[in-house]
């Protein structure tokens, strides 16, 4: 699942416009902005995600400027050595204002058709804080990209880039918050959905490709402040890109990412809709440990939240604690967030925190942790609605 075209439809095309066309003033050399109308990027020359394409990598780890938006989420839980918890996200968006072979040449290097968009935050449960931060740039002059070739993801000193074979370095700061943290990928690229193409809605072009990283074991230093933590613990990696919208009558998702202790990891997203129900067109996927999936229907899975947090800075109402129940595969699971309010209060509304979990799979105690993104609770991500 996990954010269909977010940039385009969560934060307006106003606050991007406006980031792509600051530029330096030929008299002054400073940077003057100019504000275009908040209106909708029409999809048509965009390449539609339609199943046709074999997801390879590293090739598809880089930037696909054909399609109309992109991204590629980073979540952790990690610990100290005294067991003080620390969740994390560091995400990075791409969005195409025009299909590549209609953009307009231009001779300024800072000429680009290209915006990113990066969220940073951090959740640090022994004093209750939760931060988060947003950065806007142009993909021009070496201020915000992505490349296949050695991997790497930036926004300004934002960034993700490979740093061995599997291997990966992620580092962010903001306001006297420090992340320093190295990534090793346990189990290679996993393809979500029909190998890699995942399906959103009855439009077959309704669809994205996905495909996550979801056992990346992280150690490094988080900085808070004069504070300085060792840690270790798990992340989770999603790259998708897409073009298509949200399809009449969806509001928005719940997604969630599992990590238990027994090698296994569960994705699973609920599309919801306006009248309340869940879409068909969720989805989900069992890993095991050796790497090999099972794709879930929504027939494979029940979740049910156990209580709601009423969010006092924008209002919104979340359910907050679930349960998940997947008879077909014996697992029962209880999710519960180590803080309440994760709530990012940015560009657009929405809430991603850590989670804590406990259950039972064939019938042994298990326990673990995750990561759940709820959209569309503040305000439909689809403006048609």
């Amino acid at each position: 699942m996990r954010r269909i075209l977010f940039l385009l439809i969560g934060i307006g095309l106003g606050a991007l416009a406006l980031v792509l066309l600051l530029r330096p003033s030929v008299e002054t050399n400073q940077l003057t902005a100019q504000v275009i109308p908040n209106t909708s990027i029409p999809i048509e020359g965009f390449t539609h995600a339609d199943g046709s394409r074999v997801l390879s990598f590293p090739a598809d780890f880089g930037p696909h400027p054909d399609f109309q938006t992109e991204w590629w989420y980073y979540t952790g839980n990690l610990d100290d050595e005294h067991g003080r918890h620390f969740g994390y996200e560091l995400t990075f968006f791409r969005v195409s204002l025009v299909p590549p072979d209609q953009a307009p040449a231009r001779s300024s290097n800072w000429a680009t058709n290209q915006v990113y968009m990066a969220h940073f935050a951090l959740t640090d449960v022994d004093t209750g804080e939760f931060r988060a931060f947003q950065r806007f740039q142009r993909g021009a002059e070496g201020l915000a990209g992505a490349e296949a070739d050695r991997y790497h993801v930036w926004l300004e000193d934002w960034n993700v880039k490979q740093i061995g074979v599997n291997q990966y370095a992620l580092v962010a700061a903001n306001e006297g918050l420090r992340i320093n943290l190295e990534l090793k990928d346990e189990k290679g690229p996993i393809l979500q959905g029909d190998e890699g193409y995942s399906r959103k809605g009855a439009d077959p072009n309704s669809a994205s490709y996905y495909y996550s990283e979801t056992r990346l074991i992280t150690n490094g230093e988080i900085q808070i402040g004069d504070e300085l933590f060792q840690v270790s613990g798990l992340s989770w990696k999603d790259h998708e890109f897409s073009t298509n919208a949200l399809e009449p009558g969806q509001v928005g998702w719940d997604w969630f990412s599992i990590q238990l202790e027994d090698g296994y990891e569960i994705m699973l997203y609920q599309i919801r809709k306006a009248d309340g129900s869940i879409d068909p067109y969720s989805s989900g996927t069992l890993i095991a440990p050796d790497g090999s999936t099972q794709q879930l229907t929504p027939y494979d899975f029940r979740v049910a939240s156990q209580d709601t947090w009423h969010s006092p800075h924008s209002d919104a109402v979340y359910p907050m604690g679930w349960t998940i129940s997947m008879p077909s595969t014996n697992i029962e699971l209880t999710l519960s967030p180590y803080l309440q309010d994760q709530e990012l209060n940015l560009s657009t509304i929405y809430w991603e925190g850590a989670v804590h979990i406990t259950g039972e799979h064939n019938g042994c105690k298990v326990s673990g942790v995750g990561y759940v993104e709820m959209t569309g609770y503040a305000a439909p991500l689809n403006p048609g609605l």
